[in-house]
């Protein structure tokens, strides 16, 4: 019983020091980047986001929803025909080549 209680709690040991490591590594690459961008932001610091900006994470990038089919794709992957976006070539082709208006019926 003793064995398994000292499992327990080296586990519990374990996962609180992995998570201060991260925090610590986390807050180390903030002071650096902070550090580097020191000179350069001090004249824009009074520009609100313009010293914040280089701080925060990149975002990933935004998917589209094709018009076609529905699939979301990235938008760099993406095609805009008539300011409708397409996950594909083939399927801006496919709804292009549909009736519309007063044809569709």
């Amino acid at each position: 019983m003793r064995q398994i209680f000292l499992l327990i709690l080296l586990f519990i040991v374990g996962q609180w020091l992995v998570k201060a490591l991260r925090r610590h590594e986390a807050h180390s690459a903030q002071r650096a980047g902070a550090g580097a961008n020191g000179a350069a932001g001090a004249k824009g610091s009074n520009g609100g986001a313009h010293g914040s900006a280089g701080a925060q994470p990149q975002l990933a990038e935004p998917m589209i929803r094709c018009v076609e089919c529905g699939v979301h794709a990235p938008k760099s992957d993406s095609v805009v025909v008539n300011g409708q976006p397409f996950c594909s070539t083939a399927h801006a082709q496919r709804h292009s080549a549909r009736p519309t208006g007063r044809d569709a019926r």
